[in-house]
């Protein structure tokens, strides 16, 4: 088994937990490599009344093909440093996240 990077992270009930270095505001909405260690996603909107959190769920549920209401925020609500609790395998959601 591949050791996972350091901005993911596998718990106990089959779900992961992401670190995530967000950058709203961005010209388009995309994973931009790492920061430290978290994985850096360039968000398109703004930081205004949770439109920024709101694109990254949605944005990290299309790039990992489920729905949004199965991702949740569990850190991170008004920074930039933030983690996602995704109901993936760890193995999962590295596959989809680094593709491309």
């Amino acid at each position: 088994m591949t050791p996972l990077p350091a901005w993911l992270k596998a718990v106990g009930d089959q779900s992961t937990v992401v670190s995530i270095h967000a950058q709203p505001g961005a010209s388009r909405s995309e994973i931009a490599g790492t920061h430290g260690d978290a994985i850096k996603v360039r968000i398109q909107a703004r930081p205004v009344e949770g439109a920024a959190n709101a694109a990254l769920l949605a944005f990290l549920a299309k790039q990992l093909d489920i729905p949004k209401s199965a991702l949740e925020l569990i850190a991170g609500d008004t920074g930039r440093a933030k983690r996602v609790r995704i109901p993936l395998a760890a193995e999962v959601v590295l596959a989809h996240l680094t593709a491309g």
